[in-house]
């Protein structure tokens, strides 16, 4: 079953690897015997499925998840069902990529017009004026 992100990127099953650990915190006797906590690994830096620059973007937007291999590193431990932790990480996963395939908008320079610069000094002007009245009266 592939991961569909957008209409053009796929993700095929064996770029994901899982793996399952014992989680920690509430879950009765269950929680000593089944390994709910889901670690989904997706090689980013090798994947064939995603074009260069949404790496670039991806590696940027993982922060911390990214590893030294070039890797996106997902651990999801909330639910008490391996299966629900399971589509937890693949959704988180799916929404981190889509993320990274928005191109971010370029800014556009703008610049202050010389009326507005003209305001500006002005109106300090008159405050440094107020100002100034302020203080000792002299006699």
């Amino acid at each position: 079953m592939a991961l569909r992100i957008t209409d053009q990127i796929e993700i095929a099953e064996w770029e994901l690897t899982e793996s399952f650990t014992r989680a920690s915190g509430p879950g009765g006797q269950n929680v000593n015997k089944v390994a709910t906590a889901v670690e989904l690994r997706f090689e980013a830096a090798r994947s064939p499925s995603l074009p260069e620059p949404v790496k670039r973007r991806l590696r940027r937007l993982a922060g911390r998840r990214w590893t030294r291999e070039g890797a996106v590193v997902i651990q999801v431990s909330e639910e008490r069902s391996q299966a629900r932790n399971r589509d937890i990480a693949r959704q988180r996963l799916a929404d981190l990529i889509r993320r990274a395939t928005l191109k971010p908008k370029r800014r556009i320079p703008t610049r202050v017009s010389a009326n507005q610069k003209a305001k500006r000094v002005d109106a300090k002007k008159r405050r440094g004026a107020v100002k100034a009245l302020r203080g000792k009266v002299d006699e």
